[in-house]
């Protein structure tokens, strides 16, 4: 079968990745560490911007911007995976894609920056969103870009976002 991606080079980018069977192989923060050491030692050599994030037990959400002129996530992706799972202990531990969405515009963008928010609350894991600890809803706290209590009463995320 042939997967059609994205391609639009400086864009912003939706995606959805899965651990094998659905695994909770992200329910320790040893684990979570070192998916972030994965991220950065992949940035280091292939700068991208991570505008969004959540780490859930089974699977992550995040939004990556690309540097103008570099469409190449697939690169990344592929890096990112092999790095986490060389330092991990743990085999086979990634389904073999993911799903990306080019992000079209500030709304689209918008939009899947609150499904990625509110996914933990989403799936049960926490009643709050403020409470999940791996999420960058933290960071848009500290820079004032959303509430504590953002979230509180629901978020209309219907038609965004994939699991």
């Amino acid at each position: 079968m042939r997967y059609r991606r994205a391609f639009q080079p400086g864009g912003s980018f939706f995606f959805t990745v899965v651990t094998a069977h659905r695994r909770p192989i992200f329910s320790s923060a040893t684990a979570v560490d070192l998916l972030r050491g994965s991220f950065s030692a992949v940035r280091h050599k292939r700068p991208f911007a991570i505008d969004a994030i959540v780490i859930l037990p089974d699977h992550l959400h995040c939004i990556w911007t690309l540097p103008e002129g570099d469409a190449d996530f697939m690169t990344r992706w592929r890096l990112i995976k092999t790095w986490f799972s060389k330092h991990s202990d743990l085999k086979n531990i990634w389904q073999q894609r993911y799903w990306e969405h080019v992000l079209r515009d500030e709304r689209d963008f918008a939009n899947h920056v609150d499904y990625i928010h509110y996914n933990p609350v989403k799936h049960g894991l926490v009643g709050k969103v403020i409470d999940w600890p791996y999420s960058s809803f933290h960071q848009y706290v500290k820079h004032g870009l959303c509430a504590e209590d953002w979230g509180g009463d629901g978020v209309a995320i219907e038609c965004v976002g994939r699991e």
